[in-house]
């Protein structure tokens, strides 16, 4: 029983160690610094971050956008391998690339760490990628939390959270109002898997004892651990670029459920998709669960994103430039589908046609 005047505190006692969390935001602060713009106010540490939203006022009419998500089950894999600083793409990742699908630019983001045990180390590496992938976003890590659940979670175990504000003048919202017959949909490729499916891929290899985190498959080019932590590619600047260059209807984010199903959140009952398959070939990654799983094609396309992390629908006056607009940004992209007329039953749809490329 511990007691007062103890060397160990009741706290401390009970599985939760203050210093170790100290220890931990003075090893973030590095990271956080260069995760900044010029409208932050104050520094680390605060109870609340602040965000000088005066020069919001210089624009039209500004709405504020929000968007919060997770990184799902892929923390296992990185507490697996030990490895903690790329998740923090993928929490970024999942939450701006939201925002920017209604037209606004990312203006800040906050996370939130539930952790077993604070290990400072491993929480700054979790900070490091966050902050990293927040500078390449273009927006502010403004503040965050780090909570210890003895009890709850494992001394190993954490999961990750984050939300998001951004910007977008009003008569600039990007949506299924603006889609119509005849523009076409430009696909940009993703960086793997993301952030999504993680559940079915670590179901599927736990039915496999040879399929282990550090076995190099040659398809690949790299161990399969390398390849479930590729971090999530940050679309976000690509995507505001292409909105500023170009005529561009409305965007998607492919992430849970697949292409069809987030395309179809952007296409109004007046139009229908379709997305021809030959158009591109999805990575190796996608091909190896399916065959090692025997998943069918159907359900590895209502669960991964196929090698397409977001699309945009553009007037067909404007895709040729928006196909060499990314390109030139170095983004793989091209011209995936069509929008057409909404033919009865068919309205707000979005059907995926022919056969992957083979090569």
């Amino acid at each position: 029983m511990t007691q007062l005047g103890s060397d160990k505190s009741a706290y401390a006692a009970a599985g939760v160690d203050i210093e170790a969390g100290e220890r931990a935001v003075d090893l973030m602060k590095e990271w956080v610094a260069k995760a900044q713009r010029p409208e932050v106010m104050g520094a680390i540490g605060g109870f609340a971050g602040l965000f000088d939203a005066s020069a919001l006022a210089q624009r039209n009419h500004p709405v504020l956008a929000t968007s919060t998500d997770g990184v799902g089950t892929k923390v296992a894999i990185a507490q697996a391998l030990d490895r903690h600083d790329t998740i923090g793409f993928d929490l970024v990742g999942m939450v701006v690339d939201d925002l920017v699908v209604c037209g606004a630019e990312p203006l800040f983001m906050t996370d939130y760490i539930a952790c077993g045990k604070v290990d400072p180390e491993r929480i700054a590496a979790i900070v490091q990628g966050i902050a990293t992938a927040c500078s390449e976003a273009g927006c502010a890590l403004l503040g965050g939390e780090t909570a210890e659940h003895p009890g709850l979670l494992r001394p190993h175990e954490y999961d990750l959270a984050g939300a998001a504000t951004g910007v977008v003048d009003k008569d600039m919202i990007l949506g299924a109002d603006q889609v119509r017959p005849g523009d076409v949909v430009v696909a940009m490729e993703s960086s793997g898997l993301h952030s999504n499916g993680y559940s079915l891929v670590r179901h599927v290899l736990d039915k496999q004892s040879s399929w282990t985190l550090d076995r190099y498959v040659p398809e690949l080019g790299r161990t399969l651990g390398d390849e479930l932590l590729m971090p999530t590619r940050i679309y976000a600047r690509d995507c505001l670029a292409l909105i500023d260059a170009v005529e561009v209807h409305a965007i998607s984010h492919v992430t849970g459920g697949g292409l069809a199903s987030n395309l179809a959140r952007v296409i109004p009952p007046s139009c229908q998709v379709q997305i021809d398959r030959a158009s591109w070939r999805p990575a190796a990654i996608f091909r190896l669960i399916e065959r090692l799983g025997e998943i069918s094609q159907s359900d590895l396309e209502a669960t991964f994103n196929m090698g397409v992390g977001m699309v945009a629908i553009v007037s067909p006056d404007s895709v040729d430039e928006a196909v060499a607009l990314l390109a030139g940004r170095g983004l793989r992209c091209w011209i995936c589908g069509s929008v057409g007329p909404a033919t009865s039953g068919g309205g707000g749809t979005v059907s995926l046609l022919g056969t992957y490329a083979a090569s």
